[in-house]
């Protein structure tokens, strides 16, 4: 995961399909993108319209290869405020900052063949980037600042216990259902079943 938003470019929305208006009732999200301010910006509506649709529950297909700590933290927050029950489901890899926003969920389940990957924080250098003792010491404090928000956030939502957090980070390795159940990352390992006519709003992005 990046504590620097990467290049907003590199994800840009093409369509958002079956549009919801005055809907009561359960929603389908479908988001798989990497997290950058675009993306997490266009999620982070289509989740504020089902409050104005009076939804009473939202289901979030969720599959990233993480991003920017700072958008991720931010639909966290954003998420675990809303008023309609929040269900998270892992379609497929949950990496980097992705599992904070997994986490937001209120219930939380995970495909039989998902994955989840923890890692440390880090930053992009520009090229030629000259660092001296005084960049390196502001960008290692927002580097250690940021895993810590994110180490927070795992041990307060999932049994996994701050020292394992740490090792986490460290050993930056792919953990598969299986685990994620043991230890409370997920309530259980279910596949995502969608009801005829759904409805479903598909998040689309040009790569």
């Amino acid at each position: 995961m990046s504590s620097l938003p990467t290049d907003p470019q590199q994800a840009q929305p093409v369509t958002t399909q079956a549009t919801v208006a005055a809907v009561s009732g359960t929603i389908y999200v479908l988001f798989s993108a990497e997290i950058i301010p675009n993306t997490a910006e266009t999620l982070m509506s289509v989740m504020a319209q089902q409050v104005n649709n009076r939804a009473e529950c939202v289901h979030l297909l969720l599959s990233t290869p993480g991003g920017a700590v700072m958008n991720g933290l931010n639909l966290y927050n954003f998420f675990r405020g809303l008023p309609y029950d929040l269900i998270t489901h892992n379609v497929g890899n949950v990496d980097s900052i992705g599992n904070a926003i997994f986490l937001a969920g209120s219930k939380r389940y995970a495909c039989k063949h998902s994955t989840f990957m923890f890692h440390g924080v880090g930053f992009n250098s520009l090229p030629n980037e000259r660092l001296e003792q005084k960049n390196l010491q502001e960008k290692l404090q927002g580097v250690l600042a940021d895993q810590k928000r994110i180490g927070s956030i795992i041990q307060e939502r999932t049994s996994i216990p701050e020292t394992e957090i740490d090792d986490l980070f460290r050993e930056a390795r792919t953990k598969d259902a299986a685990y994620a159940l043991g230890h409370g990352i997920v309530h259980e390992i279910r596949e995502v079943i969608i009801p005829p006519g759904g409805p479903v709003i598909s998040l689309v992005f040009q790569r």
